[in-house]
């Protein structure tokens, strides 16, 4: 992990004379200006499916320009930035690829990473292949349950977990540039291949969303839900907080970590019936074992963070 000094960061050049943007939204948004606050980007431009959220971008500051031509805004672009639902990757590669720059790297700020790679191999393909080295995968650990360009904000990234998944190809100048960025967000580098951060985020951050989803949506399909809503306390908040999280892009999410998704559900469900096997024999020293468990993993983990903050 690599530590963020904010006494560099205040001194930080202009390392970026365009950064382009795809999807100015929460994580694309806040990129923009954590690099703007470092006083790192010469000029931000933005493209997007929707024309009112990007002329909304301009009018908050978040980006200098709409983009309108690929070509034109990607040749000389110093850094590019994916950060579109996981769903929408490939399209958006797709039409990066042919127009990258020689010294442009491409980042991205996806919740998966396998299917990110996938994606990047295959826009580049024979004919761009040399093109794959300047394409290094990132999951900026911040999200939060609001979405949007008006929930972007410059310190998002601010001693958050920023995790890398370079790929192989991956030149040293490349990773150090985007390193380099997401830095200068103020965010704590780490590496893992692909297929180990699919496999962790399935079980700590991919479930958890799901079973916010779950719980959630079963209250509020029953007959009486005003009733439960109403008595609904912190427990519930905050148990369920991240349902309120972007439908989309959680869909895209559990579809490209499937696998590893499913493999959580089936040994979470395993815990659940062994839960559900001790209420049915009214056994409670199986319960309170099981809860002391979790009790003090949740303590010990709660304290780690603490140290480290």
């Amino acid at each position: 992990m690599i530590p963020f000094s904010s006494d560099a960061r205040a001194a930080a050049p202009v390392e970026f004379g365009k950064v382009v943007i795809y999807g100015v939204g929460l994580i694309g948004g806040s990129f923009a200006l954590a690099l703007k606050s470092a006083r790192a980007v010469g000029e931000v431009v933005g493209f997007g499916r929707r024309p009112a959220t990007l002329a909304q971008a301009c009018e908050l500051g978040i980006i200098d320009r709409v983009g309108v031509n690929p070509a034109h805004e990607l040749a000389d672009a110093d850094l590019v930035l994916a950060a579109t639902p996981v769903g929408q990757m490939p399209a958006v590669f797709a039409r990066i690829v042919p127009y990258l720059g020689a010294h442009g790297v491409v980042t991205d700020g996806g919740s998966t990473k396998t299917d990110v790679a996938r994606a990047a191999y295959a826009a580049c393909g024979d004919q761009y292949r040399d093109k794959i080295r300047q394409f290094v995968p990132a999951h900026p650990v911040a999200g939060a349950e609001n979405s949007g360009v008006t929930a972007a904000k410059s310190d998002l990234f601010q001693g958050r977990k920023v995790v890398l998944t370079p790929l192989p190809e991956n030149d040293d100048a490349s990773l150090d540039r985007v390193k380099r960025a997401w830095s200068l967000c103020g965010g704590e580098l780490c590496e893992l291949t692909p297929e180990q951060h699919d496999r962790v985020f399935a079980a700590v951050s991919h479930l958890p969303h799901l079973l916010a989803f779950a719980l959630v949506r079963d209250l509020a399909e029953r007959p009486d839900a005003p009733l439960f809503f109403d008595f609904a306390a912190s427990g519930f908040r905050d148990f369920t907080r991240i349902a309120a999280s972007h439908p989309e892009m959680w869909r895209d999410i559990c579809l490209a970590n499937r696998a590893a998704l499913l493999q959580e559900i089936d040994a979470y469900q395993q815990q659940l019936r062994d839960f559900k096997i001790a209420l049915q024999k009214n056994d409670g020293a199986t319960l309170e074992q099981g809860f002391t468990v979790a009790r003090h993993a949740r303590r010990a983990w709660g304290e780690k963070r603490r140290e480290t903050q």
